[in-house]
């Protein structure tokens, strides 16, 4: 389940933003892993101070591979990371930011927003926002899962069924 998200410039103020709403979200101890942004640290000593076991993961890459078409752009490829526990005892076996990867990777592929060299942007940003908030509803609460048999709302316990568009849309 996608507990926050927030649009904004990869600095320190929305840095803050984000652990702030995220730290409103949670209950309880639990295990947080961000990338190397260093504006995360500061976010998340102010708004989790030892609520959570946290763990940065810096990717290491490689040089840029230009072996593809010039319009495509160039690309480098992970050949590392490097984890670097921030606060409290993370389990190393789960310092991992693959989820959110994938979840980026998923939002996408459905959003056409966010596919690479694509025409269907959005011209203001409060559009922007929006579609990803309508997203972040639909793929909570009407979106079957395939690993979950259900949507994600209903594993979390906080809905019994799939809701329809029309549910959502009138929430």
């Amino acid at each position: 389940m996608v507990l926050g998200f927030y649009i904004g410039k990869r600095e320190a103020v929305s840095a803050d933003k984000f652990m702030r709403d995220l730290s409103e979200r949670i209950d309880g101890r639990f295990q947080l892993t961000t990338d190397g942004l260093r504006w995360y640290v500061p976010a998340v000593e102010e708004h989790f101070a030892g609520r959570a076991d946290y763990a940065m993961l810096i990717k290491l890459f490689n040089s840029h591979d230009i072996t593809g078409p010039e319009w495509y752009g160039a690309t480098s490829r992970v050949i590392g990371t490097i984890p670097s526990i921030k606060d409290g005892r993370p389990d190393p076996r789960y310092i991992s930011t693959s989820h959110i990867e994938r979840s980026n990777l998923t939002l996408r592929c459905q959003l056409r927003r966010f596919t690479r060299l694509t025409n269907a942007h959005s011209r203001k940003l409060d559009n922007l926002k929006y579609a990803v908030a309508l997203y972040m509803c639909w793929y909570n609460f009407c979106r079957v899962h395939q690993t979950l048999r259900c949507t994600p709302a209903m594993e979390a316990g906080i809905t019994d069924h799939i809701w329809s568009l029309e549910e959502l849309f009138n929430a």
